[in-house]
């Protein structure tokens, strides 16, 4: 099924050159990308399941392609957003690749173990032939063909190496594991990166064939390979923990890929920007407060210190905390995903002014 999302090849190429400025810290503004809650009159929201696992296995694959096809061209890219949709089977669906059971409802995915093993009884394998991940490569497959140069399909969601192994260990369960069984999860976070590193390079190999580039479940482009890693489970363990535990990790992925981005999930995680700033691998960092916590301009110091340490910086502002972030710790280096709903013209002037605001900084 072709689409059309009113963004042409020169819109690409224009993507293409301010994103490997961005990449190479020579983009003396900001990018400012607005549009991804942004419809036309003639296209209002058009209705899909925020999680594609949402959508039967038994419904086929094409067709589940198709709904998102409608989401697509009812949408408007302003600044430096672009067309993008990434295969949404909820964060950690590594585990269910892995065996863990899955259970998918409208709003989140969870997954829990298929038997009660404890850490020295577990070993973690993959079946080529899971039927998580046959689907996530097959609609995979087919949003690549049929979108070909309009939309760019971004990776799933895999998860990081502490929270999968969750998943078969419980939370509660891998808290004392860390404690008790240390060199069993050594061993088994092992186990997570390897297969981590495989799946991504089987679904990297089939959308760098759009020849779009790719994306990871975060708004970040990137001309070659890109992902947003993580490790939501680290909020809860000291720095000497993700140390040990995490970062081999991240450094593993981080060398395999062009451009890897940290998703710094809520002040629990801060305790660890040190070590992450150390990584010279690890090209940027993404800051998501967390509910009940103040926006991502309410954090300036924070923000100062990820760019200060020679990192790029990701963050979802509402347009007011855009300005606020460029007036304070400025726009280079930074990538603002604009919440609020704009029209083109509205988009245009704010997009004007906010450089005016970096520049008089």
């Amino acid at each position: 099924m072709a689409i059309n999302v009113r963004f042409g090849a020169a819109d690409w190429e224009r993507i293409r050159c301010d994103y490997a400025r961005w990449w190479a810290h020579d983009l003396e503004r900001p990018l400012v990308q607005i549009g991804e809650t942004v419809w036309t009159e003639d296209h209002p929201p058009y209705p899909v399941q925020q999680f594609t696992s949402n959508y039967g296995l038994s419904m086929p694959a094409h067709e589940v392609v198709a709904k998102y096809s409608g989401h697509l061209e009812a949408k408007r890219y302003y600044g430096d957003a672009f067309p993008r949709w990434w295969v949404n089977f909820g964060p950690g669906i590594l585990a269910g690749f892995l065996g863990a059971r899955v259970h998918s409802v409208p709003r989140t995915v969870w997954f829990e173990p298929a038997e009660d093993k404890q850490a020295e009884q577990l070993a973690l394998s993959m079946d080529e032939a899971n039927v998580w991940w046959q689907r996530v490569l097959e609609i995979t497959r087919i949003a690549v063909a049929e979108w070909g140069d309009q939309a760019l399909v971004g990776f799933t969601d895999f998860g990081g190496n502490l929270d999968v192994l969750a998943s078969f260990r419980t939370t509660q369960g891998l808290i004392y594991d860390l404690y008790d069984a240390p060199e069993h999860v050594d061993r088994l976070v092992a186990q997570v990166t390897e297969h981590w590193l495989r799946c991504f390079d089987r679904q990297y190999e089939i959308i760098r064939r759009q020849g779009l580039g790719t994306t990871p479940w975060a708004p970040i482009w990137s001309q070659s390979s890109c992902y947003m890693l993580q490790c939501d489970f680290s909020y809860m363990i000291s720095p000497e923990m993700f140390e040990r535990f995490v970062i081999p990790d991240l450094g593993a992925c981080c060398e395999r890929l062009e451009h890897g981005f940290y998703h710094l999930d809520g002040p629990g995680q801060i305790a660890h920007v040190d070590l992450l700033l150390e990584m010279p691998r690890l090209r940027g960092i993404q800051w998501i407060p967390g509910d009940g916590n103040p926006s991502a301009d309410g954090w300036p110091e924070l923000l100062q210190r990820i760019v200060d340490g020679g990192k790029l910086c990701q963050v979802f502002v509402s347009s007011e905390g855009a300005h606020q972030i460029v007036k304070t710790v400025g726009g280079r280096g930074m990538l603002l995903a604009v919440t609020d709903e704009m029209s083109a013209d509205e988009a245009d002037a704010f997009v004007k002014v906010l450089a005016r605001d970096d520049i008089s900084r």
